[in-house]
């Protein structure tokens, strides 16, 4: 956890480092050393009875509960606010009663978390999966140190300065790489795999289950030093200086490793500051820029989903001592550990070795290193001896490419994304209707329209307008959602062709880059021996598919029915979680089917088949047969699904993103007719 404490004590040191994102496997207790950074913050003076925690010395002069006079103000606590990821836009930001504001004239507001955080903490669990407009508007907030709200002309504006610290878990999706850009650090949290420490852990946690008041004084005096050395280190940082030469090596190292934009440089320039308040000292050593450097630019080097996140550590190595200065001075020993070979990044790329690395591609918890995935055993059933070709080593993906727009016909109702039309509550207004519950979004013209004919029974004498409630109208807006691709993929014997598994693996990739650019939802059920096997779950981190499908092995009977089922079972459990999230089939097959002696494969399939032509779920079947002479397998499937079939050689980038949007189109048109024949 050592960068974690370092990485939040700079934070509570300088606020204007920008935060920090914490990313780790579940049960590490992320979420844990977070709250604790609550009882560490020094006091805040603030004036009395402002719902904005302003400071007497310097009040907001628009302070919406202002002007305040000076006065000695009050001290309290520093706080820590959490923010939901269910939570509302108003619950953030505020909400302001518009019925008061159109008949009366009078900006009636009520604070939302981010006034509650200002100068304090604002911390938000698993910020990966706040939905996008929400991160986008806290992160604003964080960056501009102010909170707008504008709602149809009126408008209020209030100070929101806090410590951003958001947690969350690769496993379950990726923040976009524009996100991870706002937070001044990342830092990786990995659970100890040394037996001593873990033994360590469990004490202590017992022993604060059994008397947490005990427990808590025992650290008592080791909180009051640390909570002590905060405010010396932010006493001492205006009177840090950060030299010409320490300048130039953050400039060089941003620049070596070609990050994107100045942000990175600023946040090392700030990291290297507080670090130099911290250990004590009033010059930026070439020790507080290296470790500014592993904090502030791992994350900063991502430009893709499929790019592993790290620092070469040599190369920024060789970066300072060749931009390196002679004014530069050996800095005081830290007692926090240091960013050394066994501090963060410990890999010379950033890997798992260290305490702070974040892992490279492929060699997460759910994966091994590529140097074994040769050597592995398969996740599904091996071939039994006489069942076909043997099980061949997993091939590598063809190089992924960009897609074209996908989307589903018609008007949805699924979860926000990027893809497809739906009703949403943000996006373009297409209309109104009465609020069922509270209004959220106001349509102003129609209910200036709703109120105008009752004016004169209502005795309206002056200019404002007199407003009921009957009158509010909410706004119907038209955005995007998210939809689910679920992959079916063949890795029998049949398919053992590496230049074809290859391929096929390379349109999958493409099509999850497409679909983590656009919020969707991906899984994979693959099918070969004896069964089928959910390789992922409908999930959204693309890490995770990437590496699930680079290890894929081909080899094996083909039992396609198992195959077609276990997507039908899982298609079903994720209609009865999310009803409205509309999904999209994709079988990778040349059609055949092989199983027990005597039992009728084809005849299965078919029966698996029409299982989801029932259902009226959207398909498509991208046929790899080759060869001169082609049963026509695919094809047939093809039908039974309701779908469309494709031949390999049309497996191309332009081809397979327009053969989805195509059967996308007509499989909405299949599910009116089955809709229809069902009401009939």
């Amino acid at each position: 956890m050592d960068d974690l404490r370092l990485g939040l004590l700079l934070n509570a040191v300088s606020p204007a480092v920008g935060g920090v994102l914490v990313r780790g496997e579940k049960g590490t207790a992320k979420s844990t050393a977070v709250r604790a950074l609550a009882a560490l913050m020094p006091d805040v003076d603030v004036v009395a009875g402002c719902r904005f925690s302003c400071a007497p010395g310097a009040p907001d002069p628009g302070c919406p509960d202002g002007p305040h006079e000076p006065a000695a103000g009050t001290a309290r606590p520093a706080r820590m606010v959490e923010l939901p990821v269910g939570a509302s836009e108003d619950r953030l930001v505020g909400a302001l009663d518009i019925e008061r504001a159109l008949a009366d004239g009078v900006k009636a507001f009520e604070p939302g978390l981010l006034a509650d955080a200002h100068r304090g903490v604002l911390y938000v669990d698993e910020v990966n999966l706040l939905h996008d407009h929400l991160v986008d508007l806290l992160l604003d907030a964080a960056a501009m140190g102010a909170s707008y709200v504008e709602r149809e002309g009126v408008s209020v504006r209030h100070a929101a300065r806090f410590l951003l610290v958001g947690t969350m878990n690769p496993e379950e999706g990726e923040l976009r790489p524009q996100l991870l850009d706002r937070f001044g650090l990342t830092v990786e949290v990995a659970a100890s795999r040394e037996p001593e420490q873990r033994v360590e852990v469990v004490r202590r946690r017992l022993a604060y289950d059994d008397d947490p008041a005990a427990f808590a004084a025992r650290w008592a005096d080791e909180e009051t030093a640390l909570r002590e050395r905060i405010v010396t280190a932010r006493s001492l940082l205006p009177r840090v200086e950060l030299g010409d030469a320490a300048l130039r090596q953050i400039a060089a190292t941003c620049a070596a490793f070609e990050v994107d934009g100045m942000r990175a440089d600023i946040v090392m320039a700030r990291t290297a500051t507080a670090l130099a308040a911290w250990a004590g000292r009033t010059d930026v050593a070439e020790e507080d820029v290296r470790r500014a450097a592993l904090l502030a630019l791992p994350h900063r080097r991502r430009r893709n989903p499929f790019d592993a996140p790290g620092l070469d550590e040599d190369k920024l190595d060789e970066t300072l001592e060749q931009f390196g200065g002679n004014d530069q001075q050996d800095p005081d020993p830290d007692p926090d550990p240091d960013g050394g070979p066994d501090g963060p990044d410990g890999g010379p790329e950033g890997g798992p070795d260290g305490g702070g690395g974040i892992p490279p591609q492929g060699q997460g918890p759910e994966s091994g290193p590529p140097d074994r995935r040769e050597n592995e055993p398969a996740e599904a059933p091996a071939a039994p001896p006489g069942a076909g070709a043997g099980e061949q080593a997993a091939v590598r993906a063809a190089e992924p490419f960009r897609t074209k727009t996908l989307s589903v016909p018609g008007l949805g109702e699924g979860a926000a994304g990027r893809r497809s039309r739906a009703r949403t509550e943000h996006g373009r207004t297409t209309g109104a209707r009465r609020p069922r519950g509270a209004l959220t979004k106001l349509h102003l013209a129609a209910t200036v329209q709703a109120a105008a004919p009752h004016q004169r029974a209502r005795g309206r004498s002056g200019p404002g307008l007199v407003v009921r409630r009957d009158d509010l109208r909410q706004a119907t807006r038209e955005g995007r959602e998210g939809n689910l691709v679920l992959f079916v993929v063949d890795a029998s014997g049949s398919m053992a062709a590496r230049r074809r598994m290859s391929s096929v693996k390379g349109a999958v990739l493409s099509l999850l880059l497409d679909a983590y650019q656009r919020r969707d939802k991906v899984g994979l059920v693959t099918f070969r021996g004896t069964g089928a096997d959910v390789a992922l779950p409908p999930t959204s981190s693309v890490d995770a598919a990437a590496a699930r499908l680079e290890e894929l092995p081909t080899g094996g009977r083909t039992p396609l029915a198992a195959g077609l089922l276990k997507a039908h079972d899982v298609l079903r459990v994720e209609r009865l979680r999310d009803p409205s999230r509309r999904a999209l089939l994709v079988v990778v097959t040349d059609g055949r089917a092989t199983g027990a002696r005597g039992a009728d494969a084809l005849g299965l399939s078919s029966r698996a088949a029409r299982l989801h032509a029932a259902e009226g779920t959207a398909a498509v079947v991208v046929d790899c047969e080759t060869g001169p002479v082609r049963l026509g397998l695919a094809g047939n499937l093809a039908r039974e699904l309701g779908g469309t079939a494709v031949t390999l050689d049309e497996l191309r980038a332009e081809s397979i993103a327009g053969l989805v949007r195509d059967v996308q189109a007509a499989t909405t048109q299949g599910n009116s007719t089955v809709r229809n024949r069902r009401a009939a």
